[in-house]
């Protein structure tokens, strides 16, 4: 028996006219299915008030007919050939995207290449979270309904189908359109679409370099001059906080402090309140930090293992002892060659450390102070630079170790609290294990948070490294001499993570190295930050005076906030002030062409 709807014939015998896309027709509704799963999921999460707009339907699919498009065309001029592969490709496209709807309801984007790369034994532990009966449930349902759409066999005349091929076209293009117009969250992006346009754009040569202009000094700086050569001869100590974003610190204004020892160490300390990490990931922040220069878009952590002005290096010519500890694994995302050839005597992380407590992604941060502190003691007095590198704050927000954990552990925020409230326990003991030595009046602390961590201030954006909002890349900047200052030194200067170097060794009285990016912070310059990340299209930012620009490459839309008067960055200013979110625009993409010609082709 036949059937026709008037456009697809449903047959088991078809003239020769006809011809078959069964397999459009499944990959069309296994993604559909995705989408829909997509929008059930961020709703009974509590989200999705975006996705009411009546251009939503157009936006959140475009992409998915584009890909039809695609498929379709292949499938028509393969017809007559019967490829086996094609249903292989289908449902490996299906599958795919079924997978990836558990990614975006969390990270509001499927997997991209930088995330693929990011994905390993370390994080074993955090992807078991997402491991839920609802996203396995939504994945089960869009293999379902793709599976019975395969029983339909479906044919189709090719005037019909030029004609549903043209449809999907102007969908897909349409759709871009509406994209640019309606927040979709970043859920409109199809799977195979987003890995293959991240991995592409790896690829592509790197933009033309125009002049980069300086902007115009803007916003208020404080003279910090006479603090210059201050803390000469002092022993260096860096902590580098793990997606520790300053919003949620008592030095910071926090109502909940999850960090008594870093506050009280704070009262008197220079104070940065408007500093930002140069990328929010630890791997190119660590970079950043140690090189004193920005990273670049669209690269990977093999085109940093070159020399470069690492503070480092600048200590062993003053006569310091340098050594790295890291309760983490210098194996994740290449963090070996970051470390490596940055001019340490020795670097030791959770494998050397070894520690009492474990889990997939290091050792407890109580064991590497403690091995950081037998290292003191094996130098004999000797002046030493030590980077104290903790994992508390990594997702799943559960390092490992013993102590109180005073949050009620309700949510992941809570969670993440008593994970700083237990990193600050282990910065404690290395303040106190200092101070036992008769080495804590002579000791100059950089403590500084690689890059923030997000819980939905802004709806999808959880973690870090996926937008730039304040919460994933404000940092806490503090400098802390004992005798240095009295009281707490609040800085209104914008501070970058590149700019470490460059002050630790104005501190210290020592000359700076010229191939460093950032400045010493101690100068009353106004100062401009900026910041980018490509785990996802790519974003770049700035923040300059009360002023913050984010432009986005997916839909070139750049958004404007003032923080002085929406520290939430609720409300987009770029309209009311074309002219400036125009100068950041052009400003940024400059920058960023500078950067990636920096590190070589």
């Amino acid at each position: 028996m036949d059937y026709s709807d008037g456009w697809f014939r449903v047959t088991g015998n078809r003239p020769d006219t006809e011809l078959p896309v069964s397999r459009s027709l499944a990959l069309a509704a296994g993604l559909t299915a995705c989408k829909l799963c997509l929008v059930v999921l961020r709703v009974a999460d509590g989200g999705g008030a975006s996705l009411l707009d009546a251009l939503a339907p157009l936006a959140m699919l475009h992409q998915d007919a584009l890909v039809v498009a695609a498929f379709l065309l292949a499938e028509l001029a393969l017809a007559r050939r019967t490829p086996r592969g094609l249903w292989g490709l289908a449902w490996l496209l299906i599958v795919y995207g079924a997978f990836n709807v558990a990614v975006a309801r969390v990270f509001s984007t499927p997997l991209t290449i930088s995330m693929i790369g990011a994905t390993g034994g370390a994080l074993s532990d955090s992807i078991a979270l997402h491991v839920t009966a609802s996203n396995l449930g939504a994945m089960a349902f869009v293999v379902l309904v793709a599976a019975a759409t395969t029983r339909i066999r479906s044919f189709i005349t090719l005037r019909r189908a030029a004609a549903v091929g043209v449809a999907l076209l102007v969908v897909g293009l349409g759709g871009s359109r509406a994209a640019a117009r309606v927040e979709t969250l970043g859920l409109h992006r199809n799977a195979a679409f987003a890995l293959g346009s991240t991995a592409l754009a790896r690829l592509a040569p790197a933009p033309r370099v125009q002049s980069v202009s300086a902007l115009p000094p803007e916003g208020p700086a404080l003279d910090l001059a006479q603090f210059a050569g201050a803390a000469r001869g002092r022993n260096v100590v860096w902590v580098i906080l793990e997606s520790t974003a300053a919003q949620y610190l008592g030095a910071y204004g926090a109502a909940q402090d999850p960090t008594p020892h870093l506050t009280r160490v704070s009262r008197d300390a220079l104070v940065f309140d408007a500093a930002y990490s140069a990328y929010p990931e630890s791997i190119k922040g660590l970079w950043s930090m140690l090189c004193g220069a920005s990273p670049a878009a669209q690269t990977t952590a093999k085109d940093y293992v070159a020399p470069c002005g690492s503070v480092a290096s600048s200590l062993a010519s003053a006569g310091y002892h340098r050594a790295f500890f890291h309760s983490g694994r210098f194996r994740y995302l290449g963090m070996q060659g970051i470390v490596d050839g940055r001019g340490f005597d020795a670097a030791y992380d959770a494998e050397t450390i070894g520690g009492r407590h474990a889990s997939s992604f290091g050792t407890d941060d109580a064991s590497t102070v403690q091995r950081l502190l037998s290292h003191v003691d094996q130098l004999g007095g000797q002046r030493f630079f030590a980077v104290y590198s903790p994992i508390s704050g990594h997702h799943p927000y559960k390092s490992p170790g013993d102590g109180p954990r005073p949050f009620p552990a309700k949510s992941e925020k809570e969670h993440y609290l008593n994970d700083l409230f237990a990193g600050d326990a282990a910065f404690g003991a290395l303040i106190d294990g200092l101070r036992a030595r008769g080495l804590h009046e002579r000791t100059l602390y950089v403590i500084v948070g690689d890059h923030g961590e997000a819980f939905g201030q802004h709806e999808g954006n959880f973690a870090h490294t996926l937008q730039l909002f304040d919460e994933n890349v404000r940092v806490p900047l503090i400098v802390s001499a004992p005798g240095l200052t009295v009281g707490r030194v609040r800085v209104p200067q914008i501070a970058s993570t590149i700019d470490l170097g460059p002050t630790t060794l104005a501190l210290l009285g020592l000359a700076p190295d010229p191939r460093h990016e950032g400045r010493s912070l101690l100068a009353p310059e106004p100062r401009v930050a900026r910041f980018f990340t490509d785990h996802g299209p790519l974003l770049l930012g700035l923040r300059q005076g009360r002023f913050k620009a984010v432009y986005s490459s997916e839909h070139d839309r750049t958004r404007l906030f003032d923080l002085a008067s929406d520290p939430g960055e609720q409300h987009d200013l770029a309209r009311s002030h074309p002219e400036r979110a125009e100068r950041y625009r052009a400003h940024l993409l400059a920058w960023s062409a500078s950067r990636r010609a920096a590190l070589g082709p």
